[in-house]
């Protein structure tokens, strides 16, 4: 036999002696086709799987298979789909709301391999891309046409297009020029039974509803992508970034709805709390300003005459809005020097806490001064400190909880901050995730964002394209049993966990 096989299982999931079965049967099937280095079966080859960016939840899968090509991809869900399988479908593993976490009864299906970018068309300003490729890798290949691809999530370097498409990522750049379903053309997928399908076109529009926008953001449990058509956006000629201190973190909310509310549309517009601030200047020297409570990056691009004119604009509005200084880059290497602290927020606050939890919400532009506010009172009600590092120009926030998982209790305490965080974004209007996707960590509020027939409408569609729910199963959508469940829990006081999965 190809794969070797864990005869003598250890490890807890391998315990169930019906998973155990499972699992020989389906690795003897699946080696029939894929070499024995891409079937995966014993503990210690499949720890790296056990869980994405959302590390709290850990779980080994039942088994991980690496296909390299599109027939591999439909033999290895034909034989998925035939023996009732689940499957959870990876990328590079960088989600942050654990949509890639594995299940223990399930396929874990690695698109690691699917790393090319097959094709560039500089007439057409696209280019064919395997999900495997890595987002920046594109902008990169595509310099030298003087275009890049939009999208820039700040994990960039490794973050991959297949899981872009999944969580439908942003950026810091994606006010002005969108998330990933902006930008892209089309997709080709293998669906849960083992058929390849495209969505979408090479033409700006394509007959029929809108399933490109559908698949987009879906997180994996509509189908397993396999190509992805991106679009390439002209370099800007030129690009300054106005860094402006505010005194007081709801000053700052304030000035961002009043640059929205002036007509200017920033290429990006970041906002960081002086925790934040602190923690990236100690990392990267990126020259912030370290006596602001916080900052806001603003950026223009476009020709130098419509940069001069906008910069111009935004200073005003900044000071207005009672802006204490204003700096404008003077040169690119100082643009991106600016831009460098902010993509760096992540690892630098890593640097001072032994663990951190990232939200990803959505609120109108007005609440922020609320929300933040809020944010401030929650943090001293926890006893935990909050950074706040965000996409202030589009209101989607992304607070940095801190915390020791070491403590007792740190989590659990953590997760209820959280909670009421997501919760606090449902009711000021806006939505529980920007870019992130819900995956298992927003679960529990999609029964506040949702009622039962909302999500049993979501049901209904999966069931259209995975008539089995053999896709992701657990993730994005609740059913009504948690859902009753967490009411109960909320009406208790107490913190429900995202999911049956151990933590760690």
């Amino acid at each position: 036999m190809a794969a070797v096989l864990n005869d003598s299982p250890t490890d807890e999931v391998a315990q169930d002696r019906s998973i155990h079965a499972k699992r020989q049967q389906l690795a003897r099937t699946l080696s029939q086709f894929l070499p024995a280095s891409a079937v995966l079966t014993v503990a210690e080859d499949l720890l790296p799987y056990e869980c994405d960016g959302l590390s709290v939840y850990r779980q080994l899968p039942m088994l991980a298979a690496l296909p390299s090509t599109t027939a591999e991809v439909e033999s290895v869900m034909r034989a998925a789909n035939a023996q009732n399988v689940k499957v959870v479908a990876r990328g590079s593993g960088t989600g942050l709301s654990g949509g890639a976490t594995p299940l223990a009864d399930g396929l874990l299906l690695s698109l690691a391999k699917f790393s090319q970018i097959v094709r560039v068309d500089p007439l057409a300003r696209t280019a064919l891309v395997q999900p495997g490729v890595r987002n920046q890798k594109i902008s990169e290949e595509v310099a030298h046409l003087a275009l890049y691809y939009a999208p820039d999530p700040s994990s960039q370097i490794a973050c991959s297009i297949g899981g872009n498409v999944a969580e439908n990522s942003g950026g810091v750049h994606c006010l002005k020029y969108g998330l990933t379903v902006h930008n892209i053309l089309k997709l080709n997928i293998v669906t849960a039974d083992g058929v390849s399908a495209t969505i979408g076109s090479d033409a700006l529009d394509s007959p029929g509803y809108d399933l490109l926008a559908l698949m987009t953001g879906s997180e994996g449990m509509l189908g397993i992508t396999t190509e992805v058509t991106v679009k390439l956006t002209p370099k800007p000629q030129l690009a300054r970034v106005v860094m402006a201190s505010f005194a007081d973190v709801e000053k700052a909310g304030e000035a961002v709805a009043a640059v929205i509310g002036a007509g200017i549309v920033p290429a990006g517009l970041e906002m960081m709390d002086r925790l934040a601030i602190h923690a990236v200047e100690d990392f990267v020297r990126a020259g912030y300003d370290m006596d602001a409570a916080a900052i806001l990056l603003c950026e223009s691009d476009g020709t130098p005459e419509e940069v001069e004119e906008e910069i111009a604009k935004m200073e005003s509005v900044m000071k207005a809005a009672g802006a204490t200084a204003c700096r404008v880059s003077r040169d690119e290497t100082e643009r991106m020097k600016f831009w460098s602290g902010r993509k760096a927020a992540f690892p630098a606050v890593g640097r001072i806490s032994p663990d951190y939890y990232c939200i990803d919400g959505s609120i109108p532009r007005g609440a922020l001064a609320h929300v933040l506010r809020r944010t401030d009172e929650l943090s001293i009600k926890y006893g935990l400190r909050c950074a706040n590092v965000f996409h202030a120009g589009d209101g989607n926030l992304h607070p940095l909880i801190l915390f020791d998982a070491n403590k007792p209790g740190e989590l659990e305490k953590t997760e209820a901050f959280s909670a009421e965080l997501l919760e606090l974004c449902i009711e000021v209007g806006g939505t529980i995730t920007g870019e992130h996707g819900v995956g298992i960590e927003k679960i529990n509020q999609m029964c506040s964002q949702f009622h039962d027939a909302e999500r049993e409408a979501f049901f209904d569609v999966k069931r259209a394209f995975d008539p089995k729910m053999l896709l992701n199963p657990g993730k994005a959508i609740p059913s009504l049993h948690r859902c009753a469940e967490y009411g109960r829990m909320r009406v208790s006081g107490g913190v429900m966990p995202h999911a049956d999965i151990p933590r760690f």
